[in-house]
């Protein structure tokens, strides 16, 4: 049994032997020159105060044994590492209330040795108090909560057991189930405190207000830019209004083996974006005129495409078919020729690509509806039949997108810090 006593001075560990009688520390520390004890605290003959002798004169009960376990320094306990058998010192703020359960879980698994091994230096481990380098005393009650206990370690092995073997037991019963069903009733190990983020929800929030603000200006003098121009503007921010991307490809040249049979044709795709993984999508920009997306006039009573909207479609719907129809050596003749434009090592894929169209507006200068509420609704239809493989997107469909992100960062922003 382990207890602590707190003077003003230092800590005093006090033990006393469970299931044997105290000789064997006596023993221990005359041949070794240090004694474990309590499966978890290592002790020099030097650290010994008072104790049994350990021999046939010892009265009945014996007195428990107490060795010398931490300082007072500077409102920590500090403990040297060769206690725990490790090269850190451990530092505890003097509020924590010292107990066995704080220095060894279950099993006997000492757990700043299990700190230490992930610490990457040798400096001292320091558990609350205002220090710099301090592991908050919250998160240290988190991991004791969380540790692995008996329970949890066997159900594991278990598990572990059936993935390896389970093939050759048709009747086994299923350990990983009952492992899984295990954790699940079990508290969650993630923390209920918020991540100390508001800073970089800031500049998210900072940054797509810039981006909104900007498009929206260039909107309002919308008819001073030629299309090309608008291509250059927009791809000058595409990869922070739309983050999965990573690069931008200009003036690709991809092999149409269709058009001309027996015979390669070169087609020029003005603009390609790739993702993190290194696939290729298509991305169409047009110029925002006011009418570039459905005709004002009925066909037998549905508003259809313009021949502006129709054509970008059939385009881009043309490059995907010719991307994916180039295959592997398309991939390798791509990789190659725009290596030097992409991140680190990337290597291109062609992975059933999609396209992006954005153009047009849907409202007014001043804000009000460009559309009538039935183009609207047969614009979401035709939007919806490309959806497999293209966004079709008006530049206040993108404002609209801008804002709602500004509007949900905004609002974790402002979310209380849960306490744990």
């Amino acid at each position: 049994m382990v207890s602590f006593e707190v003077n003003a001075r230092a800590v005093v560990l006090i033990y006393t032997p469970d299931f044997t009688t105290p000789r064997w520390v006596r023993d221990q520390l005359q041949t070794s020159g240090e004694v474990t004890v309590s499966r978890g605290f290592t002790f020099t003959a030097d650290d010994l105060l008072d104790g049994p002798l350990g021999t046939d004169d010892d009265p009945e009960p014996a007195p428990p044994f107490r060795f010398r376990f931490a300082a007072h320094r500077d409102g920590y306990f500090q403990i040297p590492g060769r206690v725990f058998e490790i090269e850190n010192d451990v530092l505890i703020d003097e509020s924590v209330w010292l107990e066995r359960k704080l220095f060894v879980a279950e099993r006997n698994v000492g757990i700043f040795r299990r700190i230490a091994k992930v610490k990457a230096d040798n400096g001292p481990i320091v558990i609350g108090g205002a220090r710099d380098d301090a592991i908050p005393s919250a998160s240290f009650y988190e991991l004791l909560r969380t540790f692995p206990n008996t329970t949890e370690l066997d159900h594991y092995a278990s598990a572990r057991v059936e993935l390896i073997l389970g093939e050759f037991f048709d009747s086994m019963r299923s350990a990983r189930e009952t492992y899984e069903a295990y954790l699940s009733r079990r508290r969650s190990v993630i923390s209920e405190r918020a991540l100390p983020q508001a800073e970089l929800i800031q500049a998210e929030i900072d940054k797509y207000v810039y981006l909104r603000d900007l498009i929206t200006t260039w909107l309002q003098t919308a008819t001073d830019y030629s299309e090309h121009d608008w291509q250059r503007m927009i791809i000058k921010i595409i990869l922070l209004v739309l983050p999965k991307y990573v690069a931008v490809l200009e003036n690709v040249k991809i092999a149409d083996f269709y058009s001309k049979p027996g015979e390669r044709r070169d087609r020029y795709i003005d603009l390609c974006l790739v993702d993190a993984a290194g696939t290729i999508d298509v991305i169409e920009i047009k110029k925002p005129f006011d009418n570039a997306l459905v005709g004002r006039s009925l066909y037998r009573g549905n508003s259809i495409p313009t021949r502006e909207l129709s054509g970008s479609i059939m385009q881009a719907e043309k490059y995907l078919f010719h991307l994916s129809k180039w295959g592997a050596p398309g991939e390798r003749e791509l990789t190659e020729r725009y290596r030097t434009v992409l991140p680190g090592s990337m290597t291109l894929r062609v992975t059933n690509p999609k396209a992006m169209i954005i153009m047009g507006r849907d409202r007014g200068p001043d804000g009000s509806p460009a559309l009538t509420s039935q183009q609207m609704f047969d614009l979401e239809v035709i939007k919806r039949k490309y959806a497999n493989m293209m966004d079709i997107l008006t530049y206040d469909d993108l404002l609209r997108r801008l804002n709602n992100i500004i509007a949900s960062l905004t609002e974790r922003r402002e979310e209380p810090v849960a306490s744990s």
